[in-house]
């Protein structure tokens, strides 16, 4: 990709399943102040581009309802995009577990745009299919299931309000039971700490009380592994800001991502928030 210059706009290819919150994104990103341009053909976009050029911020919408839509077709699209020396491109990408996305349509009762006379069932694992390729090119993944449109709302303007060239930086916590979050760059896990679950007084408290946090960090290993993952992270940052990014994700794991998870995440934001950094929190587990 060309070096784009602090003034160049951003660009915001906004993609994935149906039903996986791409319209709800797009606008959130209206509201941020992007011209948004949704489901309009893909033959049209390069020429609508180069009549009208870059000149702010823009989100484009774009899935397999589009009429001419082909994985190749998008992925041309892309590397178009990115060549571009009045644009700095991100692809973003909204995606659900197929229940979830299947009990999204259900709860709509709206036809799937890829199985009009067949399942739901059908259209969601033949769009999963279809976008995989799409999926693996994107700067920004995130895993809608579990969160609701205010949430949503909350990690799109994380990634896109405006903050000139700062580094935001997400740190959250995750259980192990649950999966690995998908839209993370690192990832540490902290389940070789001391376990609060296994302290009845504890066990119904999370990370973010004084008596887990005392709990966790009491153990011989915590100082230890806190210090390198800081010290790391910090070395990181420098060399994450060189290339140009303008994100970097973060997640802490342990069993159940109640308490020793928690602790780490909010032990590091704290670290970084204090040296100046942009920080965000986020515990997925602890989230209603």
């Amino acid at each position: 990709m060309p070096d784009a210059t602090p003034e160049t706009p951003p660009v915001v290819l906004v993609t994935g399943p149906s039903g996986a919150g791409r319209t709800s994104a797009i606008n959130v990103l209206e509201d941020l102040g992007f011209e948004a341009i949704d489901n309009l053909p893909l033959r049209l976009l390069p020429k609508l581009i180069d009549a009208a050029g870059i000149s702010a911020p823009m989100a484009l919408g774009l899935d397999s309802r589009n009429r001419d839509f082909s994985p190749a077709a998008l992925l041309d699209m892309i590397d178009m995009l990115a060549g571009r020396r009045d644009a700095k491109l991100s692809v973003l990408y909204l995606d659900a577990s197929p229940d979830v996305l299947l009990r999204r349509y259900s709860e709509t009762r709206r036809r799937h745009p890829l199985a009009p006379a067949e399942t739901p069932e059908v259209g969601v694992a033949r769009e999963l299919d279809l976008m995989a390729q799409i999926k693996e090119r994107a700067d920004i993944l995130l895993e809608t299931s579990e969160m609701n449109v205010h949430q949503l709302k909350a990690e799109i303007e994380h990634w896109f309000a405006p903050q000139g060239r700062a580094l935001a930086v997400s740190v959250q916590s995750f259980s192990y039971k649950r999966g690995v979050p998908r839209s993370v760059d690192l990832v540490f896990d902290c389940r070789f700490l001391a376990n609060p679950y296994w302290q009845e007084e504890l066990r119904g408290l999370n990370g973010r009380d004084g008596a887990v946090q005392a709990y966790v960090k009491a153990d011989p290993l915590f100082d230890g592994f806190m210090v390198r993952v800081t010290d790391m992270v910090r070395f990181l940052l420098p060399a994450v800001r060189k290339e140009g990014k303008s994100h970097l994700s973060i997640a802490f794991g342990c069993t159940g991502g109640q308490h020793r998870s928690v602790t780490l995440a909010e032990t590091l934001a704290e670290a970084l928030a204090e040296d100046g950094q942009q920080v965000s929190i986020r515990h997925r587990e602890l989230q209603s």
